[in-house]
């Protein structure tokens, strides 16, 4: 028989299970460390060996392939125009949406309160009433952002008229869109279409844009990389604070619209809205996101997730080996801090194409370089450290353009990879605003929110069934 002889010293304990037993130990004043370990997801065992015996020699391949293109990607905006003549696809009865693809009749309250406000901005109704009939009388058609290459925050709405930013990959010549951030309180993305809503969006349409266009086209082009990249450093993530990016897109801006002004009063309201929202470098920053992942589309045997959205039902994804199919799941309700009066019964599920930031290496992902917003989100600077730290492990590296201070200027984790979300059995963390679940109300939170594993689940099935040999 063989005996262990153990050594004098104190033992090291090491928790592997349920993290209230090394609650217990510490409580006995025993040293102890919790490793933070869970099963893999439950996916059909066919799936897992297929994955399994690909993934070093096929996958990871393609994943690096992928990665690649995504930290080559260069985002710079080039221009504006109308939706109509700008967005490829794009005619007088669609009307875009955040997410996967919805119908009316599944749409939640926000989403309907926004093409609501769309239907009335483009004055193909006079009351809400009206608005909801065509709406649901199927001359209207519907489809999401993401599949004409755009991108739009929360309710997500674009519509014929509305204005966009044009964005494009430099490296790889693709563009994205998104329309100007409203700013907050009642805005059209969060379902509000009260006559203050749609008479801010008619300023936007009328002011606005001419006078931005007229700026953005004496200066070329302005690199979005480069201010992403100083925004971080200097405490936003560009998801939910973007405080700094939007000082540094009015330094950029500002000698250009004073170059082109034609009208001092319209120069002046032009330089107050964006002074006093600072959300707005968020329409910037997601199709920034967009047009880079985009590129990474259609690698065989990738697993890198390129779109993450949600319309305030369903969360959806796409992965890049796998085309344009969506994969989806129900949306579930953040964790938040809710303005005055309202409460998690008042939230609507998570909705809104901003996952895009979280998806290309921001948001969520980025939060450690934004302690400031737990304060706005709910949580500690801790948490903020804790919640990028655990992004790495599902990620399969990291930004090479995008760094955190606090985390010695390492990189973000970049390229969601659904093997690694199933074999860790953690899904990506999202910091988000929160809609009234009634459409007209508008915001009434934000927090953080966990993406839900049925999506992943999907797609990790769907990528076992399209593996090519290599």
């Amino acid at each position: 028989m063989v005996t262990l002889k153990l050594k004098s010293e104190a033992l090291r304990i090491i928790n592997v299970g349920l993290e209230a037993f090394a609650s217990d130990l510490a409580s006995k004043d025993r040293a102890v460390v919790n490793v933070d370990w869970r099963p893999p997801l439950d996916v059909n065992p066919i799936a897992v060996n297929k994955i399994s015996s690909a993934y070093e020699a096929v996958i990871a391949k393609a994943n690096a392939e992928a990665l690649k293109i995504i930290n080559q990607g260069k985002p710079v905006l080039i221009g504006m125009g109308i939706a109509l003549h700008t967005i490829p696809g794009m005619h007088k009865d669609l009307i875009l949406h955040a997410g996967p693809p919805i119908t009316w009749d599944k749409m939640c309250g926000p989403m309907r309160g926004a093409v609501i406000g769309a239907l009335m901005y483009e004055n193909r109704a006079e009351t809400p009433e009206e608005a909801e009939y065509l709406a649901a009388s199927g001359i209207i058609k519907y489809q999401p952002c993401h599949e004409l290459g755009a991108v739009g925050p929360m309710a997500g709405i674009i519509s014929s008229s509305m204005p966009v930013f044009i964005i494009k990959n430099d490296t790889y010549g693709n563009l994205s869109y998104a329309t100007q951030n409203e700013g907050l309180g009642k805005v059209l993305r969060y379902g509000a279409f009260s006559p203050e809503v749609l008479e801010r969006l008619r300023w936007m349409d009328r002011v606005l844009y001419p006078v931005l266009n007229r700026a953005i086209k004496h200066l070329g082009q302005i690199d979005l990389q480069s201010l992403i990249a100083q925004a971080l450093h200097m405490g936003d993530e560009v998801h939910n604070r973007n405080r700094a990016g939007t000082s540094l897109l009015i330094r950029q801006l500002a000698p250009a619209l004073l170059k082109t002004m034609e009208s001092v009063e319209d120069t002046t309201a032009v330089l107050n809205f964006i002074n006093g929202n600072d959300h707005f470098f968020l329409n910037l920053s997601m199709p920034a996101c967009k047009c880079v992942l985009d590129a990474a589309r259609n690698i065989p045997n990738s697993s890198i997730a390129v779109v993450m959205a949600r319309n305030g039902t369903e969360f959806g994804i796409q992965l890049s080996g796998t085309g344009d199919k969506w994969y989806t799941g129900a949306a579930l309700v953040p964790d938040a801090l809710y303005f005055p009066g309202y409460s998690k019964d008042d939230a609507n599920p998570d909705i809104g194409d901003s996952a895009i930031t979280e998806t290309g290496g921001l948001g969520g992902f980025a939060i450690a370089a934004a302690p400031a917003i737990v304060q706005f989100v709910g949580g500690n600077a801790a948490d903020a450290l804790s919640y990028t730290r655990s992004m790495y492990s599902i990620c399969f590296g990291e930004s090479q353009k995008y760094q955190i201070p606090a985390l010695d200027f390492r990189g973000t984790p970049l390229g969601i990879d659904v093997v690694k979300v199933i074999i860790n059995n953690m899904v990506p963390i999202i910091d988000t605003g929160v809609a009234h679940r009634n459409p007209g109300i508008g915001q009434v939170g934000a927090g953080v929110v966990k993406a839900p594993s049925e999506p992943f689940v999907k797609a990790f099935e769907a990528l076992a069934d399209m593996l090519q040999s290599n």
